[in-house]
Formats: structure tokens, C-alpha cells, sequence
């Protein structure tokens, strides 16, 4: 007997996008959002104010893994940090926030 046949497997799926729910948790979370998210956007305001070019790669993904050690913590997740997320959903993640972020500065919400 093989020690599988003992046991179903485990779907520990989240039953939602986690790229979207964090993408709101980073601009929702009062604390994040003043510590880690805004003093980010400014720095990418600033660049696009100087026409200097903003590594969003380099300086958001940090932010990321910031978040998502603060969403699994708060949100009492099932999964380290590191498993959350794969490197395609965060690089999703990335685009997603930069564009949109973008999106508000060109607009002069910031």
C-alpha cells in the first residue's frame, strides 16, 4: 500500500484572483498604503514630472513582496508569502499597478 492511497490530495486554490484582492489591499490598507504604496507612486510621479525613466521592475516588486507578507498576515492565508503568488501573477501584478498608477498621474490625481 503507497502512503498517497491514504490520503485525497489538498486544492489549496484561493477561490478568488489574488492579483486583483491585492492590487485593492495595497491601495486599501490604510498602513501599507501610507508606509509602502504612496511614498512608491510619488517616486514614479517625480520621475514622470522630471522625464526620467521609472524601473518599475527594480522599485514596485519589492513593494509586492512587502504586500503579500502583509496580506497572508492579516488575512490569515493558508500560504507563506513566497507561494502566494507566482512570478507571472506578480509580474501581472506589476503591470497592472504601474498602468493604472500611471493612468492617475497623467491625469493629475496625484
Amino acid at each position: 500500500m503507497r502512503i498517497d492511497e491514504f490520503s485525497q490530495p489538498i486544492d489549496d486554490t484561493l477561490p478568488f484572483d489574488v492579483v486583483d484582492d491585492l492590487a485593492i489591499f495595497m491601495r486599501n490598507d490604510p498602513m501599507f498604503y501610507r508606509k509602502n504604496f504612496f511614498p512608491a507612486i510619488m517616486d514614479m510621479k517625480d520621475c514622470n514630472d522630471n522625464g526620467s525613466k521609472y524601473n518599475a521592475p527594480k522599485k514596485l516588486m519589492p513593494i509586492i513582496n512587502k504586500a503579500t507578507e502583509s496580506y497572508c498576515k492579516n488575512f490569515k492565508i493558508d500560504k507563506r508569502p513566497e507561494q502566494l503568488l507566482s512570478d507571472e501573477e506578480k509580474k501581472t501584478l506589476l503591470n497592472k499597478i504601474y498602468s493604472e498608477e500611471m493612468t492617475n498621474i497623467r491625469k493629475g490625481a496625484y
